[in-house]
C-alpha cells in the first residue's frame, strides 16, 4: 500500500468513523451518558479527517493548506483524542495542558515551515508532537493499571508501541542520506501505517471502553442507590450478611440503626420532589460526618436508611445515633421556595447470636416505630429483654 492510498484510508476511516460515532451517541444522550465525551471524540475524528484529506490532495492544493494548516488541523484532533481519554477518566485537562501544548506544537512546526526548514526536520517536529498527545492518552488509560481490565492494558501496551514507531519514523528522517539503508518510502509507509494501526485502535478501543463503563455503571446500580450514592436495601443487604455471621462469635457487637425522616412526605407534596432529593442528600451528608470510615449506610428505600456501626455496643450506638439526630436537626436545607427543616427518628439494635436479617430488622424497626410514637425526632434502644428504652 503506497502513501498515497494510506492517507486517503487515514481519511475515510475517520470519516467513517465520525458516522459511527455519530449513531453510537444518539444512544449515549438517550441514556444520559458521557454526552461531553462523546462529543470531543467526534471533534477529534472530524480534525483528523480533514487534515488527512488535506494531506492526500498535496501537490494540487496550495502548500500552505496541505502543510502548515493540515498538520496544525491534525494536531488538534491528536489532541482532542488525548482530551476525550483523560474525559473518560474523569479528569478535564483540555485547557490546562493540552491546549498550551497543542498551542506549542503548532508554533513549532508553522515556524519550521515558515523558516524552510528541510522535510526530515518537520517531519520529525510532526512525529514527536503526534507522540507527545498519543503519549497523554495513553497516560488516562494507564490510570488504575492494577485494576485495569484486559482490554484496558492492551490498547495501553498496543499504544505505547505504536507511539514509539511514530516517533522513530520522525526521528529516522532526521539522519543524511545515505546512512539509513532503508528507502525513505518505506519509513514512511510504515510510520504511516502505524497512524492507522493507532487511528482503529484508539476508535474501537474508545467505544469499548465506553460500553465497558457503562455495564459497569449498570452493573454498579444495582447495589447502590443513584440519588444518595450510598447502598441500596439490596447493597446493604450484601454488606451485612458477614456481620450475622460474624455476631454467632463472641466479642464486641455490632450495632444497627434504623433511620427516618420525620414526615418526609409532607416535603415532597409541599416543595415538590426535587427538593425532597436534595432534603436526603443533604441528611446523607450530614450522617456521613457523624461516622467512621468503617461504618456503612445504605437507604432501603423511601426517606428510610439504615447504619452499619461493626463491632459497637449499645450504648455506644445509642450515642453515635443521637449525634446524627441532633445534626440533623441542626442542618437546615435551602430549597428554591423555603429553607426546610428536619428531624429524624432513629431505632437503635445490636446483632444478636441468634438473628437472621429479618429478625435484626424487625427489632430495629419496632424501636424505630417507638420512637415515631414518642412524638418523633428521638433515638430509641430495643433492649435485651425485648423492651424499648427512648433517648429524648
Amino acid at each position: 500500500m503506497d502513501t498515497k492510498t494510506l492517507l486517503l484510508a487515514l481519511a475515510l476511516g475517520n470519516l467513517s468513523l465520525c458516522a459511527a460515532l455519530f449513531f453510537f451517541a444518539l444512544e449515549a444522550r438517550r441514556s444520559g451518558q458521557a454526552a461531553r465525551v462523546h462529543a470531543t471524540w467526534a471533534w477529534a475524528k472530524q480534525c483528523q479527517a480533514v487534515a488527512w484529506g488535506l494531506l492526500y490532495f498535496r501537490g494540487v492544493l496550495p502548500d500552505f493548506l496541505t502543510i502548515p494548516f493540515a498538520n496544525a488541523v491534525l494536531f488538534a484532533g491528536f489532541a482532542l483524542d488525548a482530551s476525550a481519554l483523560w474525559e473518560q477518566a474523569g479528569r478535564r485537562v483540555w485547557r490546562q495542558y493540552l491546549l498550551p501544548a497543542l498551542g506549542a506544537a503548532i508554533g513549532v512546526y508553522v515556524g519550521a515551515w515558515l523558516l524552510q526548514l528541510p522535510a526530515g526536520g518537520r517531519i520529525a517536529i510532526a512525529s514527536v508532537a503526534a507522540g507527545f498527545f498519543f503519549l497523554a492518552g495513553t497516560a488516562a488509560l494507564g490510570r488504575g493499571w492494577s485494576s485495569g481490565t484486559l482490554l484496558r492494558r492492551y490498547l495501553v501496551v498496543s499504544m505505547l508501541v505504536l507511539t514509539a514507531a511514530v516517533v522513530a519514523r520522525g526521528l529516522w528522517s532526521l539522519l543524511p542520506e545515505g546512512v539509513s539503508w532503508l528507502n525513505p518510502s518505506v519509513v514512511q509507509g510504515a510510520g504511516l501505517g502505524a497512524l492507522y494501526l493507532m487511528m482503529l485502535g484508539n476508535a474501537f478501543g474508545y467505544l469499548l471502553l465506553a460500553r465497558e463503563q457503562a455495564q459497569g455503571e449498570l452493573a454498579r446500580l444495582e447495589s447502590v442507590d443513584a440519588l444518595t450514592d450510598v447502598p441500596n436495601r439490596r447493597g446493604f443487604y450484601q454488606v451485612l450478611t458477614p456481620w450475622i455471621a460474624l455476631a454467632r462469635r463472641p466479642g464486641t457487637p455490632t450495632a444497627l440503626i434504623i433511620l427516618n425522616l420525620d414526615q418526609f412526605k409532607r416535603v415532597n407534596d409541599s416543595y415538590g420532589h426535587p427538593a425532597g432529593d436534595m432534603v436526603l442528600k443533604a441528611m446523607v451528608d450530614v450522617c456521613k460526618k457523624q461516622l467512621r470510615d468503617s461504618d456503612q449506610m445504605g437507604r432501603l428505600g423511601g426517606a428510610e436508611f439504615a447504619i452499619l456501626l461493626p463491632r459497637t455496643a449499645l450504648e455506644d450506638a445509642s450515642m453515635v445515633a443521637e449525634r446524627i439526630r441532633n445534626a440533623v436537626a441542626a442542618l437546615p436545607v435551602k430549597a428554591e421556595k423555603a429553607i426546610i427543616s428536619m428531624t429524624a427518628s432513629l431505632g437503635v439494635t445490636v446483632i444478636r447470636a441468634e438473628d437472621s436479617t429479618v429478625s435484626l430488622f424487625k427489632r430495629a424497626d419496632e424501636a424505630l416505630q417507638a420512637a415515631k410514637q414518642a412524638g418523633r425526632n428521638r433515638v430509641v434502644e430495643a433492649q435485651n429483654s425485648g423492651t424499648m428504652e427512648a433517648w429524648s
